[in-house]
């Protein structure tokens, strides 16, 4: 419905008013808007309607940017409106936790118990949110982090599991905060081989495979020394992969530019779009110092992907992806957004390598395995999400032949799913004797053998399309073949467990001392965020707020200005006095900005912003060259004149007396006097505003006494008239003494500030900006001042 996120209510005015009532389609709606602070008598009075009808409540939602704000209340009356809203409005609550605490008599009558567990970015808060939620309606809420497997909470509910009483809190997110060391500078490696490395003294593995990959594609993808191009400005994703290398203790940054080439660097992350990822990537395909490629879009149609895998094995390069978060070499390198926040990272000890590589298809459930292997055994020595699509550009063989060559990988976890026979190829490699290193995997989707019909899941490739590709066939399959297969997906964990001791006591693995990460700072944007911190504003506004819904002016709603009809005149008074001001004065506003629009090409600023525009200049410099004139001389005089008044008014001294003294001074009485206009020859706009301002304004004092000033003057010489430049300033001042939206002491603080002259600069900006265009309309050419309006006045020639 719009570009632009807009609330609901104001989405369905739009269509009324554009909509044709007389019409099929009909879109009539009545609606009344309550706050935290709505007076209700008043509301009854605009809306006398809501006492007669089935009222609908709901949350005011912005289209296109909807959240989860609760329910809907419908046919109730407008004490049950009262009732629905009493306990939501001005209420922070949502989701989940509004559910309970609007359901707790349900839920304890029914004797519900809540489970919870939570991982991602600062899922420490949302379960200390639900926790105090538990805790203050009384139902059994119990929360677990990603200290517990995240199907635990299922077992747990059904009571086939016992429920801790206190989970294990993770210590990790203590390095997460600010550098306790004080030293920006990268620390010293914290280790320099992986838990399970071989060292040269040890003796080579008893059973030996049969020979590697074919040659072209590089069997390590990722080291120490890897660096990336991400094509697309990724800053969040590049910022991450940074703070990984610093608590890797890498040398250099892994990431070497957004753009391209770079001759160093050999690996390509493209963020490109679905619509331009394909060409970007064969264009870089032909650079032969890439050998990696990881392409996060999805949606990229299957034909073209097939067109990049081709392209691919004939230039030895390997593709993560399509559709994929990438992949993680713990302690060297990382895709992206791979491993999600650093917090995670810490947590699954993903800045040092361990024994065990994993592939997968999911890029969620890579995060996971993260998690779960860093808890059971020594962690992730590699790890692959070659993402969802029917067509991956690596497949799990691929990256699980790389595992099987790589010394440092002691063993393998590969998480399948139902549809395709890639895991068949696993099968084959174990009785071909290639794959020797012991392998747990898991197909996930074994639910689906519990519908009677065809079920698509996820991911695209995600399908079951014959009995060979369901999860439960493919399960049964590898373990046949010698696969430790768990019995459910529960267990992943405790199977990984079982295998990596088993090598740990057979000294296959030798784990190593662990040593503790650097300190890293946190994201200054999530420690705000969390309240761990506070910055001091740059600069404070107080007359617009555009963050919210719509936009404010001076807290008033943008709709509420249309609606109330208030102008260019109510505008400017929210924008420059941040009030509402009368009707009349917002009137007399606009009638100062027509009247200041123009007054001909002659004057100095208009004369100079015709010459900007005869010299090829641009609008905005033209115009400022015009502004730039407006000072005491031109123009600028409202400010002036209504200070001079003012001071003379306020001191008590008559008319007569205020001329004589300004004589006396050698002053000039600001806003009197005019060039061409006379008393013979009155200038109509000074006649205009003043028959306004006697006929509307509650009280007309200053005007009054410069009124009298000019009769004195103007005895003198008939040319000394209060200008338009005095008649708008001395009014204005009237407006704001005498209107009641101001205290007198605000009335004169815009006046000491310089207020008025801004409605000469605006209502002559409209004039400039006329003259350019009809400048360019006219297509006039540079302009040269002609010699005979000039007189040289130069001095006598002097020789020597």
């Amino acid at each position: 419905m719009s570009a632009k996120a807009i609330s609901e209510q104001t989405g369905k005015e739009l269509l009324y008013k554009f909509i044709c009532t007389t019409s099929a389609i009909q879109n009539r709606f009545k609606y009344a808007r309550a706050t935290p602070d709505t007076d209700w008598a008043r509301l009854l009075q605009d809306h006398p309607w809501l006492l007669s009808q089935n009222l609908v409540v709901k949350p005011d939602q912005l289209i296109k940017r909807r959240g989860k704000l609760g329910l809907v209340g419908v046919n109730l009356t407008l004490d049950g409106v009262k009732s629905w809203l009493k306990p939501r409005l001005g209420q922070e609550a949502t989701g989940i936790v509004r559910a309970i605490r609007d359901y707790q008599g349900p839920l304890k009558e029914h004797e519900v118990t809540v489970f919870v567990r939570r991982g991602g970015p600062n899922y420490q808060e949302g379960l200390r949110v639900m926790g105090e939620v538990g805790k203050t309606t009384g139902i059994p809420i119990h929360v677990f982090g990603t200290e517990t497997h995240m199907t635990a909470i299922v077992g747990m509910a059904l009571g086939h599991r016992p429920i801790p009483n206190q989970p294990p809190t993770a210590a990790h997110t203590a390095n997460f905060l600010l550098n306790a060391s004080g030293s920006t500078s990268t620390p010293a490696p914290s280790r320099t081989a992986s838990f399970s490395e071989s060292r040269a003294d040890e003796v080579a593995p008893a059973k030996k495979a049969k020979p590697a990959m074919p040659q072209g594609k590089s069997t390590t993808l990722f080291s120490r020394h890897t660096k990336a191009i991400v094509w697309g400005m990724q800053t969040r994703a590049v910022q991450g992969m940074l703070d990984f290398d610093y608590v890797c203790s890498r040398d250099e940054p892994s990431v070497a530019a957004m753009v391209y080439p770079f001759p160093e660097v050999d690996v390509l992350i493209n963020f490109a779009s679905l619509r331009s990822a394909y060409d970007s990537t064969m264009e870089t395909m032909n650079y032969v110092q890439i050998r990696t490629i990881a392409i996060i879009a999805e949606g990229i149609p299957e034909a073209l992907t097939r067109k990049l895998i081709k392209k691919a094995d004939q230039k030895g390069v390997t593709i993560i992806g399509p559709a994929t978060v990438g992949g993680i070499k713990p302690g060297c390198f990382k895709i992206g957004n791979t491993g999600g926040m650093l917090d995670n990272i810490l947590a699954s000890k993903l800045y040092r390598p361990g024994s065990v590589a994993y592939v997968s298809r999911s890029g969620g459930m890579s995060n996971e395995l993260n998690n779960i292997i860093s808890r059971t055994t020594d962690g992730v020595y590699e790890g692959v999400a070659i993402g969802g699509d029917r067509y991956p550009g690596s497949t799990f063989m691929d990256h699980v032949l790389r595992y099987q060559d790589a010394p440092g990988v002691k063993m393998i976890v590969v998480l399948g799913e139902i549809g395709g026979t890639e895991e068949y190829k696993i099968c084959r490699g174990i009785k071909e004797g290639r794959l020797t290193k012991p392998i747990v995997c898991w197909c996930i989707g074994t639910c689906a053998t519990m519908f009677s019909s065809e079920v698509q899941f996820g991911h695209a490739g995600a399908c079951a399309n014959q009995a060979s590709e369901t999860a439960v066939a493919k399960n049964q399959a590898l373990k046949e073949a010698g696969v430790f297969v768990p019995r459910s997906f529960d267990e992943l964990g405790e199977i990984i467990q079982s295998v990596y001791e088993d090598l740990v006591a057979n000294g296959v693995i030798v784990p190593a001392q662990e040593v503790p990460p650097p300190t890293v700072p946190m994201d200054y944007s999530w420690a705000r965020e969390l309240g761990l911190i506070r910055k001091p504003a740059s600069f404070m506004t107080s007359i617009c707020d555009e963050r919210g819904q719509e936009l404010i002016y001076a807290g008033m709603p943008i709709t509420e200005v249309f609606k109330e009809e208030m102008g260019i005149g109510g505008v400017l008074g929210l924008l420059w006095f941040q009030k509402r001001l009368p009707k009349y004065s917002c009137q007399f506003i606009e009638m100062c900005l027509m009247v200041t629009a123009d007054h001909g090409p002659a004057v100095s600023g208009a004369h100079n912003t015709i010459i900007c525009a005869r010299a090829g200049k641009d609008l905005v410099s033209s115009l400022t060259s015009g502004l730039l004139t407006i000072g005491d001389r031109f123009g600028g005089a409202l400010d002036a004149a209504a200070k001079m008044f003012s001071k003379a008014f306020d001191s008590g001294i008559i008319p007569m007396e205020f001329v004589n003294k300004m004589k006396k001074e050698g002053k000039l009485i600001m806003g009197i006097g005019h060039r061409v206009k006379s008393i013979n020859n009155p200038d109509m706009r000074v006649q205009i505003l003043k028959d306004y301002v006697r006929q509307h304004f509650p009280a007309t004092p200053l005007l009054d006494y410069a009124l009298e000033v000019e009769k004195i003057t103007t005895s003198k010489k008939p040319n000394l008239i209060l200008n338009v430049d005095g008649l708008i300033g001395v009014a204005f001042v009237d407006m704001l003494r005498n209107c009641g939206s101001f205290t007198r002491e605000e009335a004169d603080e815009y006046i000491d500030i310089g207020a008025l002259n801004g409605i000469f600069v605006l209502g002559r900006s409209m004039g400039f900006i006329g003259h350019y265009l009809d400048q360019k309309r006219l297509k006039q050419g540079l302009y040269r001042h002609p010699w005979d309006d000039i007189s040289y006045v130069l001095p006598e020639h002097m020789s020597m």
